[in-house]
């Protein structure tokens, strides 16, 4: 009788934890209906891994209430498609935009966002180049896949597929040039969350965020028979260049 009862259980929240993991696809993007090109970067498990991430924080980007959000290096549209997916049907409409320096991949994204119904403004630049005077100080969440691949510096920026994931020497080269985009970009409760590799060295990454007046922390942390990705998310806090300030003029106080 005992033994029947537990299987009984077991089963009951097996249901239950099918029920979650169904509900929790449910407001992602399909792969299915996510458009291909041969020159597109595919999703593959860093696309997965932040999408998990903004899943994870899913409730506390629902009270965010982002007005506007972005994506830079949109590839196939998976991720900005799955944050519009996930915020949707809450009682607000936050206005999408997505850059992509591929030509291709600002057609795929128009796709794959018109497949699930919804829309995001295109634009087909390099990371933000043209738009940070219109934009400036009012994107309040921004997701960022960057090339993170340590390659070459003359693959940086090529045409085509190349460009989604060649970052040059540790893999930051295009990281770098983000980053001050960013802070251009966010809004004062702007939130940035951004995939990392250990080769890019995201406890650096942090620290120069940390000059800037951001604190951070990594939102997920994955890894694959080829990588080791983090996901980190920033968010500005006075409080964090206060402690940076301190630190500095401590550190130059002992040194002389």
């Amino acid at each position: 009788m005992h033994t029947h009862i537990s299987r009984l259980c077991q089963i009951l929240v097996l249901g239950i934890e099918l029920q979650e993991l169904s509900k929790m696809h449910s407001r992602t993007a399909k792969i299915a209906l996510v458009s291909s090109h041969p020159e597109v970067y595919e999703p593959c498990d860093d696309s997965f891994a932040l999408v998990d991430a903004l899943l994870a924080d899913r409730t506390n980007l629902l009270q965010h209430h982002p007005s506007i959000c972005m994506e830079i290096g949109c590839g196939s549209g998976y991720v900005i498609t799955s944050l519009a997916v996930m915020l949707g049907h809450e009682g607000f409409v936050p206005y999408y935009i997505a850059t992509d320096i591929n030509r291709h991949a600002i057609r795929a994204t128009r796709e794959t966002m018109d497949a699930h119904g919804v829309y995001t403004e295109l634009v087909n630049t390099d990371i933000t180049s043209g738009l940070e005077k219109r934009l400036a100080g009012s994107v309040d969440v921004l997701v960022v896949n960057p090339p993170y691949v340590p390659t070459p510096e003359d693959e940086v920026g090529c045409e085509g597929i190349t460009s989604a994931w060649a970052g040059g020497e540790n893999g930051r080269s295009v990281i770098d040039k983000i980053l001050p985009a960013a802070d251009t970009l966010l809004s004062e409760k702007g939130w940035l969350y951004m995939v990392t590799l250990t080769a890019n060295n995201p406890s650096e990454i942090c620290l120069e965020m940390r000059k800037k007046g951001y604190a951070s922390r990594i939102i997920l942390q994955r890894s694959t028979e080829e990588e080791s990705l983090h996901i980190i998310k920033f968010w500005r806090d006075s409080d964090s260049e206060l402690e940076l300030n301190n630190l500095n003029y401590w550190t130059k106080l002992v040194m002389n």
